[in-house]
């Protein structure tokens, strides 16, 4: 178990920061900058504090029968808490992250080692996936965002081609977003992921759905039926639930590399601890 206090060090992104959590043994907080970007619990990795991770490992736990092993493609790592959570509710899932900052993974190996199972590659999210093999993958999870923004390769159809490229027959894309009122990012894309596949959901709080607040929106594009019913009814039963929209409206043209901008900037405060 680590030295159950706070370390930080100078990143290739910033200033890395690792926080015990005093009031739950075995978890940590990663922040970089001051923006929280991770939260792991050692102990029990099962133990989600994100409300955006657990609706994606929601959709991680109605893809394929329960326990049964997946092959994953992660792109962005942080503490690799999506790729734990998955070597702990399937064993012997083949899984790859690649994190685009080498001494932040250094960080995380020295303080919090990952298990066996997680292959980890320092490079950028889009130019991996054009060195991976076609129908290699079960799923890919997209969540990489520089500060508080997604870049603008990541963003474009082309990217989301690239991305649909590695998976298999009956795979799922899954990206992680963030955006606030009037969510012209947000429906930019839904049009941007309905171009590549052909089952789109969107998930989401209903306050951000509605263009109330500011939040994360998680965008999931499949070839085949997604399994909707099953995924609703684990958003549901969330703290704070989240609405999951089927084959959502198109208001926008699709994102092409010639397009594309950084997700917009989040408010003053929205992601800062308190």
């Amino acid at each position: 178990m680590p030295d159950p206090r706070p370390v930080e060090r100078e990143v290739a992104l910033g200033t890395a920061k690792l926080m015990p959590d005093i009031d739950d043994e075995g978890g940590w907080l990663l922040t970089l900058d001051g923006t929280p970007q991770s939260y792991v619990d050692l102990q029990d990795p099962t133990h989600l504090e994100f409300e955006y991770v657990q609706r994606i490992a929601h959709l991680l736990d109605v893809v394929a029968d329960a326990g049964e092993p997946l092959d994953v493609l992660h792109l962005g790592g942080g503490a690799l808490t999506l790729p734990r959570y998955l070597a702990r509710t399937r064993p012997r899932s083949r899984q790859q992250v690649v994190e685009v900052d080498g001494p932040l993974i250094e960080f995380i190996a020295e303080h919090l080692p990952w298990p066996p199972g997680i292959d980890v590659v320092v490079g950028d999210a889009r130019s991996a996936l054009e060195s991976v093999a076609p129908g290699t993958f079960d799923v890919v999870v997209a969540d990489v965002f520089r500060g508080s923004r997604t870049p603008a390769h990541l963003t474009s159809v082309e990217f989301v081609r690239l991305a649909a490229a590695t998976l298999r027959p009956g795979g799922c894309y899954a990206a992680n977003l963030a955006d606030g009122p009037p969510l012209a990012f947000a429906k930019a894309q839904v049009a941007t992921v309905a171009a590549v596949f052909a089952h789109v959901c969107l998930v989401a709080e209903p306050s951000v759905l509605r263009g109330r607040r500011y939040g994360n929106v998680l965008l999931i594009g499949s070839d085949e039926p997604l399994p909707a019913k099953e995924l609703s009814r684990l958003l549901a039963s969330d703290p704070f639930p989240a609405r999951l929209t089927e084959s959502p409206q198109q208001a926008s043209e699709p994102v092409t590399d010639a397009t594309a901008e950084d997700s917009p900037p989040p408010p003053a405060g929205a992601f800062s601890l308190s």
